[in-house]
């Protein structure tokens, strides 16, 4: 990886934590602390979360502590399928919270799944840290006092970026969707974006998630002569999207801009057709000593680099177990309570969570270089500006959180 030095082992970097007092009662359930990763291992997120989200939450079993315990108690990392579809999630989360004693669940890529595992959460008074979910309702009409939204919503995404694409004179806007919740509140809230900016939204086009043949409804968008084709989706649809644009000959005289889009994504496409685009991040592995830490970790067992959504699991893993063993239990009142008080810096975010479940932490616009400027495979990224945890999230005084006061 170019001249940097990995730095190894990673004891800066997961802040063991610390003993708990002899004198605070310790009461674990069923005598194991258990981790469920729900996640998508087969479908078009399974890439960006999946497998790697497993891996990440072991990382953080690993480094949290030397013989896989917490309060004298065995750590256990469980995971499973949910294929994109909120009933298998909201079935696989009512057996793991009933019949397997799983104390949290992460990850919960895809925001249908995500919202549907939190009310059954909410019901059980279990735990959800979503990761790789991004939809604004989680921590709006649907929050709940037993999650915390980890890593990213949609606000930045809708907000920062179009306003900056606008400036930048590229006014008339064009929007490929996917269709369903979280594909709809993009385009309707980048809309805004673009229009309070001084652009124009000439029109948009619906399609199924995990679509394969994006050709009509990329011709669409190119007839319409709009300066930004706006790519409301994320995962395989939105790499579709774009490998086919290429084909047509759309990005040579429009601007494909994805809205959501990681790092994963740019290596799939490569520099050629990613050169020059501007993304929200959360995360980024070769920002810091620490993030490259964790990042080696995680490529000797992957073979590729981390995305934002694996290092939220890692995050929201390591810091639930420390929030145990600071409270001495893993009762998830006391476990969440713990949550709030703490000041979170792990190495990879730092932050507080707020009132409402959101873990208030800046994100970054970055710029993907071009083939030039990378000296290698996975370093992609030039940090054009950190965006502040108050600048990233919608206001509190906008919440429709029942828990903001």
């Amino acid at each position: 990886m170019g001249k940097r030095q990995w730095i190894y082992p990673l004891a800066a970097l997961a802040a063991m934590a610390f003993s708990a007092p002899a004198a605070i009662a310790q009461s674990v359930s069923a005598d194991v602390v258990k981790i469920g990763v729900l996640t998508d291992l087969s479908g078009v997120y399974s890439d960006i979360s999946g497998p790697g989200s497993v891996l990440a939450a072991q990382l953080a079993v690993q480094n949290f502590s030397a013989d896989g315990t917490v309060l004298g108690k065995r750590i256990e990392v469980v995971s499973a399928d949910h294929q994109n579809k909120p009933d298998v999630a909201s079935n696989k989360a009512r057996e793991w919270y009933d019949r397997d004693q799983v104390d949290v669940i992460v990850d919960l890529v895809n925001s249908t799944a995500a919202l549907a595992v939190m009310d059954i959460a909410e019901q059980k008074k279990r735990l959800t840290l979503v990761s790789g979910a991004a939809a604004m309702p989680i921590t709006n009409e649907r929050c709940t006092a037993y999650n915390v939204h980890w890593v990213y919503d949609l606000h930045p995404l809708t907000n920062s970026l179009p306003t900056e694409v606008v400036k930048q004179g590229q006014k008339r806007w064009f929007f490929v969707v996917a269709d369903y919740a979280p594909g709809h509140y993009v385009e309707n809230q980048a809309a805004q974006s673009v229009q309070a900016a001084g652009g124009e939204v000439i029109g948009a086009v619906r399609h199924p998630l995990g679509a394969t043949d994006m050709s009509s409804f990329l011709l669409r968008a190119q007839s319409s002569k709009a300066d930004v084709i706006a790519l409301a989706s994320t995962g395989q649809d939105a790499i579709n999207a774009i490998n086919q644009a290429v084909e047509f000959g759309i990005s040579d005289k429009q601007t494909i801009v994805p809205l959501l889009m990681v790092i994963n994504d740019v290596h799939q496409l490569g520099l050629q057709q990613m050169q020059g685009a501007r993304l929200i991040e959360a995360f980024y592995w070769d920002r810091n000593e620490q993030t490259r830490a964790f990042a080696k970790q995680f490529f000797e067992k992957r073979k590729h680099m981390p995305n934002m959504v694996h290092a939220g699991v890692y995050s929201s893993v390591l810091n639930y177990l420390k929030a145990v063993q600071q409270a001495g239990t893993d009762d998830a009142d006391a476990v969440m309570q713990t949550l709030k008080s703490m000041e979170i810096d792990d190495g990879l975010f730092q932050g507080r969570i707020r009132s409402d479940g959101r873990f208030m932490h800046d994100m970054l616009m970055v710029e993907v270089k071009t083939p030039a400027e990378s000296s290698g495979p996975w370093d992609y990224y030039k940090i054009q500006q950190v965006i502040s945890a108050e600048a990233a999230a919608q206001p509190l005084s906008q919440s429709k959180c029942k828990l903001v006061l």
